[in-house]
């Protein structure tokens, strides 16, 4: 059966952004005009502000619950950027503060930018930072992390979903051993949520970094989960006013912190029903173009999250392909380095080439995509790549 082509591009890039669940937006809506939640949560003073800390508190603690964590170790930022530069400049920053040494960090080589791009800043500083090199599928072992372990290591920085390959990582594992070895440990969880089960007591996490707009909520709006029993230090890395137990100064935007509330919720209580049902249309999705000669998988499907799929296509001109697949929004990477013309350091770092690192894309289904989406762009892919890898060799 030929299916007609849409009439928008099939959306299947949930790694980059989801939209904001319309339940999540109703919630948000009734929090900016004068008749809703409008005010300032600081504003204690009087009854319209006492009605926004307590939706801004209920929210917090909807997201503490989705990670197992007490509503006081929830501080709000901007985004997972923010959160994670938070935890690893503020981690230094207090030990910089308490007159202990630069001392040493580690961190995966396919972390997402916004930990790599700190960890290089760090290192100006005096930090020594070792890079770990993932595995062939683009995993961080954890008996890797233990090798690279220093008398003087302060904080491990292990992601715990590639945002790239959707490769699983043992946060548990490699939490385990830095709990050990009374060594801070902090995950990058912005494509968790909603994908996999979050327990930061279990996986041994003393700091976590959290994105609304990956599950279904607002962009502009994180959290970054710190330990308080013991009592892990961070230093706030934007000052003015000492909001968030001093640790995150501005003003909170009531219908942000609802809204990632809200979508919190919605991915706890979806959680059993949503992965294993986009699981099953991500492996229908690969093995209805798997025999197309020349493609192959970068990751192992066993060890990857829910949505992701990152094919290599071998015999394509790379920027070629995502032209012709003009029927499908996808990815050639991290949506924050798609304007690169350099090859994904990502696929670089598990051993593709560059040309099969510039001819691989990241496709990604979510909540809302459905069979009929995942039929077209099956025969879409395989209409279009024979096309392109005869044009290539000819």
């Amino acid at each position: 059966m030929t299916l007609s082509a849409p009439r928008q591009p099939i959306y299947l890039d949930y790694a980059a952004t989801t939209p904001v669940d319309p339940a999540v937006a109703e919630q948000m809506a009734a929090c900016l005009t004068r008749e809703g939640n409008f005010a300032n949560p600081a504003s204690r003073s009087h009854l319209y502000g006492w009605q926004a800390e307590e939706a801004v508190e209920n929210a917090r603690q909807q997201v503490a619950d989705l990670i197992g964590a007490d509503n006081r170790e929830i501080v709000w930022t901007s985004g997972a950027t923010e959160a994670d530069n938070l935890a690893l400049k503020g981690v230094w920053e207090a030990r910089r503060r308490a007159g202990l040494p630069a001392g040493h960090l580690i961190v995966s080589a396919i972390e997402h930018k916004a930990v790599l791009d700190p960890a290089h800043w760090l290192a100006e500083q005096g930090v020594e930072v070792t890079y770990l090199t993932p595995n062939a599928s683009g995993r961080i072992e954890a008996e890797v992390v233990r090798a690279a372990l220093r008398d003087d290591t302060f904080l491990v920085s292990v992601m715990h979903v590639n945002n790239e390959l959707g490769s699983v990582n043992d946060i548990a594992g490699i939490g385990a051993i830095c709990r050990e070895q009374d060594i801070l440990f902090h995950v990058d969880a912005a494509q968790s949520g909603g994908r996999l089960a979050l327990n930061v007591a279990e996986q041994n996490v003393d700091l976590m970094s959290l994105s609304a707009h990956k599950m279904y909520g607002p962009k502009g709006i994180g959290a970054l989960y710190v330990r308080r029993d013991p009592g892990v230090k961070i230093s706030a890395q934007i000052h003015g006013g000492g909001h968030e137990r001093g640790m995150r100064s501005g003003t909170l935007p009531t219908h942000q912190c609802v809204g990632m509330g809200a979508a919190a919720q919605l991915a706890a209580d979806r959680l059993a029903e949503d992965p294993p049902r986009i699981a099953a249309l991500r492996d229908e999705l690969w093995q209805g173009i798997a025999d197309l000669p020349g493609i192959q998988l970068n990751t192992d499907l066993a060890h990857t999250a829910c949505g992701h799929l990152n094919i290599a296509f071998g015999g394509c001109d790379g920027e070629m392909l995502l032209l012709s697949l003009r029927q499908l929004a996808v990815a050639t990477g991290s949506a924050c380095t798609s304007a690169s013309l350099e090859p994904s350091y990502v696929l670089k770092a598990i051993g593709l080439s560059n040309d099969l690192a510039q001819a691989s894309l990241r496709i990604s289904l979510g909540r809302l995509t459905t069979e009929d989406e995942v039929q077209f762009a099956i025969q879409h892919i395989r209409d279009v790549v024979p096309k392109l890898q005869r044009k290539a060799s000819a």
